[in-house]
């Protein structure tokens, strides 16, 4: 007994599912099942048909047809006898004995064929052997996973219990170093936490209030992660607590560091922003020229979006110092317009590029505390469609090749500026490890928590216009890679504004003030979608 192939038919002669268990060309198959319905009488009571090479038997079941395809030299009663064990088992698997049944369960139908049948030969099972085969359930790998679930658990629960005996002795340890200076009278208290803003209306503090007070400063001081604060130092004598980072919080810190964790300062800027943190003025008078840039270029080439928007500000230290006016110089730039004041005298600054006030006996704000960013003198705006403007171009290519992606970025930067700390952020599919960098002309760091990986070089100039980085990762998408985000600056501009002199209108003689010039180009939204 041969058996050439196990099918499920419809009563159309449409092929729903069929194993074939010897060699044979898929032109013969589907010509000797082609052939089937053909061959199939109406009324008849017989259960199989022979032509001059093969045999079939077949077992209608409702809409379907179980058609076992043999050759003429099998044993017709052993085929019969595989035939209605197969009419058995597809019940078991199939919810609805219809096509759509079939079809959705037709792996499942392929897996007990073959369990059934081995090589033409029909083996010696039952139905209930046959799903057990095909559950393939194992009553070790059941215990290995029960003992390892409990492994986690215990060591969950351990991992608890720590954690609550570090808080709990941390709070001993505070109130023991801490409450001392709860015993003392209402005024030194209220001298310590005078900054806080934190008083109180009585004699003194009790001995529970005060431990009180202490634990919710200290639960604040734990709890402000990622914000820089003060080192922990003795506090002075005569002076109450003070808030300061413990060195047990130090050494937390230093340790997600080493581990490769972010850790955000008060002082600092978003990651996503390349402003950087301007040193306090020591000049008597300071100019500062900043232009953002928002820039969404094609993956394919083009740009979508170019807008840079451009301020001029001054900060002046010395009220003496605040009656002037400041002649600057474009770099002649067709493209930007400039913008100016309400309060300043548009004439004067369309005739002689001079910003002063309407008003010329009136002095300009003086004064770095109210401000940071200074008074603003100037806007201006400029856009564009031409590619050529574009200070940095990413070029992403991601190619699928067997069971990895390939990723090659190279960026190519314009010869108008020098870019500094430039990171360009690279999203990537979920990813157990970190991803395996070929090639990379710079350095690069994987943000697991974020799925993104970081692309960073310190300056580009005449030496490296152009670069590149390549990496492989699991097969994805390849829009998993986009957008792009990118962040840098630069210390020159588009406008190329320029101030070219200070004009004191204080009368007397005196020399013009001394005043300096900080230009400063950062990106705002930068992408390559």
């Amino acid at each position: 007994m041969v058996v050439l192939a196990a099918s499920v038919l419809s009563k159309s002669g449409k092929v729903l599912v069929s194993r074939q268990f010897v060699d044979m060309t898929r032109i013969r198959i589907e010509g000797l099942l082609a052939a089937f319905p053909k061959l199939v009488g109406t009324g008849k009571q017989h259960t199989y048909v022979e032509t001059e090479n093969v045999r079939y038997v077949y077992q209608p079941i409702e809409a379907l047809y179980l058609l076992l395809v043999t050759n003429k030299q099998s044993n017709i009663l052993e085929d019969l006898e595989t035939l209605r064990l197969l009419s058995k088992l597809v019940p078991e698997y199939c919810y609805s004995l219809d096509e759509e049944g079939i079809c959705k369960t037709a792996f499942e139908l392929i897996f007990a064929f073959d369990e059934v049948i081995c090589l033409g030969h029909k083996e010696n099972v039952t139905v209930a052997q046959v799903k057990q085969y095909c559950e393939m359930e194992s009553h070790e790998e059941k215990l290995h996973k029960l003992v390892l679930q409990s492994k986690i658990n215990e060591t969950k629960d351990v991992m608890k219990r720590k954690a609550s005996e570090i808080d709990k002795s941390k709070i001993d340890k505070n109130k023991g170093d801490k409450g001392g200076f709860m015993s003392v009278g209402s005024g030194r208290i209220e001298s310590s936490f005078s900054d806080m803003s934190i008083s109180s209306s009585g004699s003194g503090f009790g001995s529970g209030s005060g431990l009180g007070l202490t634990t919710d400063v200290d639960s604040f001081s734990t709890k402000s992660k990622g914000r820089q604060l003060s080192s922990a130092t003795a506090p002075p004598k005569g002076l109450g607590m003070q808030l300061g980072k413990s060195q047990k919080t130090n050494q937390f810190l230093e340790s997600l560091k080493a581990e490769g964790e972010l850790i955000v300062e008060d002082m600092q800027p978003r990651a996503g922003q390349a402003r950087v943190a301007a040193a306090a003025p020591t000049d008597p008078i300071t100019l500062t020229a900043e232009e953002k840039l928002n820039v969404t270029l094609k993956r394919d080439g083009g740009i979508s979006n170019f807008d840079v928007q451009g301020t001029l500000s001054l900060q002046i230290l010395n009220q003496e110092d605040a009656l002037i006016q400041v002649q600057i110089e474009t770099g002649g730039n067709p493209g930007i317009l400039f913008k100016t004041h309400p309060n300043m005298n548009k004439e004067l600054f369309s005739n002689e590029n001079i910003l002063g006030l309407k008003d010329p006996n009136r002095p300009f704000p003086t004064g770095s505390a109210g401000d940071a960013a200074g008074v603003g003198l100037l806007k201006w705006r400029m856009q564009s469609a031409d590619e050529s403007m574009v200070p940095l171009t990413i070029n992403c290519w991601p190619s699928v090749s067997g069971n990895e992606t390939y990723v090659s970025i190279e960026y190519e930067a314009s010869a108008m500026f020098d870019l500094r700390n430039v990171v360009i952020y690279v999203p990537l599919p979920a990813l157990r490890e970190a991803p395996n960098v070929r090639q990379i002309d710079g350095e690069w760091r994987y943000d697991s928590r974020n799925s993104v990986l970081e692309w960073s070089i310190l300056l580009i100039d005449n030496s490296n216009r152009s670069g590149s980085m390549e990496f492989v990762v699991p097969p994805a998408d390849s829009s998993v890679f986009f957008p792009i985000s990118v962040r840098f600056s630069a210390t020159s501009t588009y406008s190329d504004l320029k101030v070219v002199n200070i004009i004191p209108l204080r009368g007397g003689g005196a020399p013009p003030p001394k005043f300096s010039q900080r230009t400063n180009l950062i990106t705002e939204n930068y992408q390559v979608v």
